[in-house]
């Protein structure tokens, strides 16, 4: 007479006991869960469009202390991030303060510049370090006796640079370069002469990628 209630009281202990168990292993699936899947920031990229402002000092001699005037001016161009190394290509206008540059006697004053380059470069994750070079036209103030050339007078550009990128969309630089002009025409005390000019210019920018 006591066999059928012994045997529902077992069911309902085993019952219990089971679905504790099955609680408790739940519990433990979830407490051992693997933590949710980190991603990472994107490796930065220097393809595309970009704009920026510079400045700096232009110098015969590579001293801003000597016959130099500030540089600052405007820049566009173009990265092409082809994975290991970065092209592009660039123009920019720079007004030089009136830098001075000896020419047959006497000096002329180096005005405004403008430079159309093309640039290779091998980034560095954040870094990107580059060299330069292209076509510049530059013109000339007179200076005390001295008259040069009207108008631009047509040269070469070569420089290199470092890149920083400090966001997604601003990065920012120094770069060098030097110029040179050649046959460029002057007169002082009404005799013509003709005399190739360079000078370097040290410049610190930022862009904007677009």
């Amino acid at each position: 007479m006591f066999k059928k209630p012994f045997a529902l009281a077992l069911f309902a202990a085993l019952s219990t006991s089971s679905l504790a168990t099955v609680a408790v292993a739940a519990d433990l699936a979830n407490s051992y869960a693997p933590p949710p899947a980190y991603n990472s920031a994107p490796v930065s990229s220097w393809n595309g469009a970009y704009a920026g402002i510079h400045g700096g000092f232009a110098s015969p001699k590579l001293d801003p202390f000597n016959n130099s005037g500030l540089a600052i001016g405007g820049q566009a161009g173009y990265n092409v991030d082809i994975g290991g190394g970065v092209i592009g290509g660039e123009v920019e206008g720079s007004y030089l303060g009136d830098s001075q540059v000896k020419v047959s006697g006497g000096e002329l004053k180096e005005r405004h510049r403008l430079a159309a380059k093309v640039k290779a470069g091998v980034p560095l994750d954040q870094t990107l370090i580059y060299g330069t070079t292209g076509l510049a036209m530059t013109n000339f103030r007179d200076s005390g006796g001295v008259s040069g050339p009207d108008g631009w007078k047509p040269g070469w550009i070569i420089g290199a640079g470092v890149e920083q990128k400090l966001n997604q969309n601003l990065s920012a630089r120094v770069e060098y370069n030097y110029t040179a002009t050649n046959d460029v025409r002057s007169f002082a005390n009404g005799v013509g002469t003709e005399k190739d000019i360079h000078d370097h210019t040290v410049k610190a920018g930022i862009n904007y990628h677009f």
